[in-house]
């Protein structure tokens, strides 16, 4: 598993539409590239990830870890700094809050967008996170259209924001671009893929076999069969109507049960009967269900102790942190340095402010030491180097984590 390298979207050059050879689209215009051969896959990946368990705990977690616990930069000598990231936008968010949504918009559908608002002398900054499914590459490739319903497009409904580093000014006088974050895929031009792609078919059954537990209960675990009726009919709508009154007090989902309707041979009794057919394939259900969790973690890039998948056997901590930094190493610093590069070069537009400092907090899920030692013996039993008589390895842990806590509310 490899880092991944920062690719900021600042509008591309070719001009090939990549889901042309995908047929032709229901929602078809000039002004916009598809995004899906309909244009609404991005509709399709947030239902997906509404419907399959495992499939949405990994694209939390993921926006969760790579959000970190907040931000923490010079606030002696930059006090400025401390206040926008206490406060990125008059809707009162944290910078941190922002970037939890952009990591999540990413980790779903591989693609987010952060709007950013200044004025001609860049004496104010505010950052907002764009829901991606709202969001369109305009034909031009330097423009960002944004409209409520992609399914029924109008063109007069839409917005139209330039694309980073282009500013353009709206009528109340500011200055807004649109920063757009994508992940590579070859034969993508103008939108990124999720890195979860070669999971959707696994992310299905993982949801089906969930929906076939529920129906099974629903229906009180009832058996498929055949249900044979005496019945005598005189014509084929008589049948037809039959079988609908034996379907709806009899039928179960999903157990599905054929009707057969034949004419009663000895009129004075009746020989209904319901032949159950016996199947013994729940251990397959469970061992396809199981296959496909760990599947969905593996197209994900991700760990199964940092998805709550290996909890039955016992809390690991141990492993647990492992994972964590090998998940730190691989995937979350690589995140967090693509989203926080042109956030840095618009902060830096403010006058006085340097955004060099500018760093995300990261901690572990879980402690592996306890926060009365002090620093010099943490580093002791973690085999580094330690001085007793450092002043500063003379702090307890519980010291650190404080700091750290007032350093990110």
């Amino acid at each position: 598993m490899e880092n991944r390298t920062p690719k900021t979207n600042v509008g591309v050059a070719a001009r090939i539409d990549p889901y042309a050879t995908l047929g032709a689209g229901t929602v078809r215009s000039d002004k916009f590239w598809r995004w899906g051969d309909d244009n609404l896959f991005p509709d399709a990946l947030a239902l997906m990830a509404r419907r399959s368990t495992t499939h949405r705990r990994i694209i939390n977690d993921k926006a969760d870890y790579i959000s970190g616990k907040g931000f923490v930069c010079d606030e002696t000598a930059q006090p400025r700094l401390r206040t926008l990231i206490d406060r990125i936008n008059p809707q009162g968010e944290s910078l941190r809050q922002v970037v939890n949504k952009l990591a999540f918009d990413k980790a779903l559908f591989g693609n987010a967008f952060l709007e950013a608002v200044t004025d001609a002398r860049h004496t104010f900054l505010a950052l907002y996170h764009q829901d991606a499914t709202r969001c369109r590459i305009a034909r031009d490739e330097g423009h960002i259209l944004l409209h409520h319903d992609w399914a029924n497009f109008k063109a007069s409904e839409a917005q139209t924001l330039p694309l980073y580093p282009t500013f353009e000014q709206r009528p109340d006088g500011t200055l807004r671009t649109m920063i757009h974050y994508k992940d590579y895929e070859p034969m993508f031009t103008h939108y990124g893929v999720p890195p979860y792609i070669a999971g959707f078919g696994v992310s299905a059954i993982a949801y089906k076999t969930d929906r076939w537990n529920i129906s099974r209960l629903d229906n009180s675990f009832q058996l498929s069969g055949i249900l044979l009726l005496d019945s005598a009919v005189d014509n084929e709508a008589e049948a037809e109507r039959v079988m609908r009154l034996a379907e709806e007090k009899f039928a179960g989902n999903p157990g599905q049960v054929m009707f057969v309707v034949r004419d009663g041979c000895d009129s004075s009794k009746d020989n209904s009967r319901f032949i159950p057919i016996a199947s013994q394939n729940e251990g397959d259900w469970q061992a396809l269900h199981e296959q496909a969790t760990g599947d969905i973690v593996v197209a994900h890039s991700w760990f199964r102790t940092l998805s709550g998948l290996d909890y039955a056997g016992g809390f690991n901590a141990e492993r647990i942190l492992h994972e964590y930094e090998v998940a730190l190493n691989t995937v979350i610093l690589g995140e967090q340095a693509e989203l926080l590069e042109p956030i840095r070069e618009i902060l830096g537009l403010i006058p006085g402010t340097d955004p060099s400092s500018l760093e995300i907090v990261n901690r572990p899920p879980t402690r592996s030491k306890p926060i009365y030692m002090k620093v010099w013996e943490a580093r002791k039993a973690d085999g580094l180097d330690y001085d007793p008589d450092d002043e500063r390895q003379q702090a307890f842990l519980s010291e650190i984590t404080k700091y750290n806590i007032r350093s990110i509310e």
